[in-house]
Parts: C-alpha cells; structure tokens; sequence
C-alpha cells in the first residue's frame, strides 16, 4: 500500500476526533499485512485520565475484529512538528505490532517514516516475564 493512502485515512479519521478540552486532533490508520485498514481518533474526557490516544483506539479495533499482525500505523496531527506516539501508545504498539513502520505526518504535509524501535528503543515485553 502507498503511504500517502495511509495516510489519508488518519487525515479523514482525524476529523471525528472529541477533542473539546486540548483542541488536539490526532487521526491513526493501522495496516494490515493483508491491505486492512483500521482507523482511530482521539477522544477525550473532562478526567482526562480516561482519555484515550488515536493510535491506541485504531489498535484496539483492530484486536477485536481478530487481526494480529500489523505492517504500519500513519499518525496525523496539525501541529508543525508532527508528534509522536505517548508511551502508553508506544508500548501498546510494541506489545501488539513489534516493530512497525510508523509514518509520522502533519497537514501541512511534511512525512517522516521510523521504525517503533528508533522511537522506542528500549520497550518492556515477555523477554522480561
């Protein structure tokens, strides 16, 4: 699949965002090795502990339609810098993906590709229990 469709997607996805309190619209499209995509936003709550990360809301529909392997996840923010995943995000993806390409990307159209582990290098997994 072409990056720029992925990418797309997380900029359509992006605009179902509830983000009432920061005004920070995050959109992610999650690949599949098979061509499925999943897609999520953020949403928010007045707790903001209960708020939950696009890329998390993408990975767990994914889940729970019985995918298990995931090639690449595109995150698209309006900031100028894009962002990157929280921690929590991060070990989710870690957890469930392994090491995926994430394509970090803006409205404005700059585009960067990293791996999971160059974001998170040293992720806590299995090895470990």
């Amino acid at each position: 699949m072409n990056p720029e469709e992925l990418i797309a997607r997380a900029v359509q996805v992006r605009e179902n965002a509830c983000a009432n309190y920061s005004h920070y619209k995050v959109g992610a499209a999650l690949l599949t090795p098979g061509g499925k995509i999943y897609t999520g936003c953020n949403i928010e709550n007045a707790t903001y502990g209960l708020t939950v990360c696009a890329e998390r809301v993408a990975l767990w529909k994914a889940l729970s339609e019985g995918e298990r392997k995931f090639t690449q996840i595109a995150i698209v923010t309006s900031g100028e810098s894009p962002a990157s995943p929280c921690g929590a995000c991060r070990q989710l993806l870690w957890e469930y993906c392994g090491d995926i390409e994430v394509i970090l990307a803006n409205l404005q159209g700059f585009r960067k590709t990293l791996r999971l582990s160059e974001i998170f290098p040293r992720p806590f997994d299995q090895s470990f229990l």
